[in-house]
Parts: C-alpha cells; structure tokens; sequence
C-alpha cells in the first residue's frame, strides 16, 4: 500500500465488486424492500442504485478524463438527486443491469488510461472543495460505493429495527447514522 494508502488495483478490486453485491442483497426481493426508507427525505435502495447510475454517467470517469487532459476550469457540478427524475419507470431489475453494464464500461475506460503513479498526483478542481488529486478521486469514488452498499444494508436493516425487540440495543446498523 502506498503512503497515501491508496493503491488502483486495490481500489478496482472493490469497484468491480460493488454491482454484485448491490444486486445480490436487492435481486428479486419484495417491492417494500426496494421502497424502505429510514425516513423521510432519505433515500431507499431504489433510489441509491439510481445515484450510482448518475454517478457512472457523469462523475468519476468524466472527472478523471477532465483532469489528465490537464483542464484547469472546474469539474460540472454533480446533481445528487437527478435519480429521483432519471429512475422513473424503470424497474429495480433493470437499474441494477445498467449499474452493472456502465461500471464494467467505466473499468474498462479505467484500465485504458494505464495510469501511472504520477497520474494519480494530477490535479483537478472540485466546484466545490477545491483542488484535489486524481488519486484523491479514484479514492472517493471506492468509499462513496461502500458508503453506499452500508446505506442499502441499514435501510433494510431498520425495516425490522421493532421487530427486533430487546435485540435492537445490540445492533449498531439500527442506529442513527448521524
């Protein structure tokens, strides 16, 4: 592991995970499942899987073609609810097959940077943070996704936090997150 501690090929480990295991903890479950939300204005797996679509689309690899071509204007925006628009009427079968289908394209888009140790120092500049590395971003973009995967698993988690009775004092996923 690197001083920083990211390394890429640990990082596309987790990456090119992610789909399977977002589709094997949500595929073929109940609708109310898919639905759950811990509350109000949070987001269900419905909706977290159609961020990540957003985000494979417009985010992670866009950001990291903008700053090896070396742009030094900021990167667009990242609307974090265009889900809510861009979902409607699709299946969650389905937005699971487009994660899948787009992240495996973004891999591959990945892979054939070749990037170098002295890529991942390249700069970029975040509309709102600043300047930031392209390693920085590669590193963000495994944490999101797993920071994701545990939003999945605590919304469902917290379907049965009653049903748990005197349990649910041992179970930190039935905990508020923040």
């Amino acid at each position: 592991m690197k001083p920083d501690g990211f390394d890429l090929d640990d990082a596309v480990a987790i990456l090119e995970r992610t789909p399977a295991c977002l589709s094997a903890l949500l595929s073929g479950l109940p609708e109310k499942w898919a639905r759950a939300t811990e509350g109000e204005g949070r987001w269900s797996p419905y909706d977290v899987i159609g961020h990540l679509i957003h985000g494979e689309r417009t985010d992670w690899i866009p950001r990291v073609r903008h700053i090896i071509a070396g742009n030094t204007r900021p990167f667009e925006p990242f609307d974090r609810t265009a889900q809510f628009t861009e979902s409607q009427g699709k299946s969650l079968r389905e937005l699971l097959a487009t994660f899948a289908e787009l992240r495996a394209e973004n891999l591959l888009a990945l892979a054939a940077l070749d990037l170098t140790e002295r890529d991942l120092t390249r700069r970029g500049l975040h509309p709102e943070l600043g300047e930031v590395s392209l390693g920085q971003l590669l590193a963000t973009w495994v944490a999101h996704d797993l920071d994701h995967v545990t939003q999945v698993a605590r919304t469902i988690a917290k379907a049965y936090a009653e049903a748990t009775g005197p349990w649910k004092v041992y179970l930190s996923i039935l905990g508020d997150r923040r």
